[in-house]
């Protein structure tokens, strides 16, 4: 089973996508701080993370740093979720950074969901 960790500090994101996750058959972790999700991920090895970029103690692009210098972290890919891009920048200019994919705020279960199955695969592969 494939596993998805969420780093996001608003608990009804962190409840939604985890619930939506859970039913596409992913394992789920969750955590509501940057430095939570950075021991997680080193802990855990999960295939993909869904990362809020506006954190309470270490902002998103810092986590996803600190995961690429780090030997054991650097190839999980990341969805970054933010409320500063709109829904019509996302669609206008691309969900692509780099390497790593970005969803505007709010986003649909369903949506992080497709966009999960076309990074890492269904659930069981």
């Amino acid at each position: 089973m494939k596993s998805i960790l969420l780093v996001d500090d608003e608990k009804d994101i962190l409840e939604s996508l985890s619930a939506s996750l859970r039913r596409g058959g992913y394992r789920v972790f969750m955590a509501p701080t940057g430095q939570e999700g950075l021991d997680l991920a080193k802990k855990e090895h999960p295939h993909l993370i869904i990362l809020d970029l506006i954190l309470p103690d270490v902002d998103g692009s810092d986590v996803a740093a600190r995961l690429l210098r780090d030997p054991e972290t650097r190839d999980i890919p990341v969805i970054f979720l933010t409320s500063i891009m709109t829904k019509q920048e996302q669609e206008t200019e691309g969900t692509q950074v780099g390497s790593h994919c970005v969803v505007a705020k709010p986003c649909r279960p369903e949506e992080i969901l497709a966009i999960v199955k076309d990074r890492i695969g269904p659930a069981e592969s």
